[in-house]
């Protein structure tokens, strides 16, 4: 079954995520910012880089189920874009900042998308 364009799409979206995430990781101080991942997903005594490191690894694994249409990279990505958007949307009343607010959106797109193209997710391959 070919690929959707969406899931490419996503895939390389979240691709280019972790690959920041990384680089932040490694070449910024992670105190520059208000709070960082790791005190968004309610971890505030954990080191923020490692914290930064292991989404990013996560990411990559989940993304490479979902890129080669995976059942299981299609219920990770379920999962994962469900918590991002639960706690962007809880950091959005408790914040009210944009990067919450297009993180919300963005999980719900890719949480309908997903849906939307659950089929190629869910083929079977015939064997000749």
């Amino acid at each position: 079954m070919k690929r959707p364009l969406g899931v490419s799409f996503i895939s390389y979206f979240y691709i280019f995520g972790a690959v920041v995430l990384i680089i932040t990781a490694i070449f910024f101080n992670p105190d520059a910012n208000e709070f960082g991942i790791a005190d968004r997903f309610g971890l505030p005594n954990f080191p923020e880089q490692l914290f930064r490191i292991i989404l990013a690894v996560v990411s990559l694994i989940i993304i490479y189920g979902y890129i080669r249409l995976k059942r299981w990279g299609f219920w990770l990505m379920i999962l994962y874009s469900f918590g991002f958007g639960l706690i962007s949307n809880i950091l959005l009343f408790s914040y009210n900042q944009q990067p919450f607010t297009g993180n919300f959106i963005w999980s719900v797109i890719v949480l309908i998308y997903t849906f939307y193209v659950r089929k190629s997710f869910f083929h079977v391959e015939k064997s000749v």
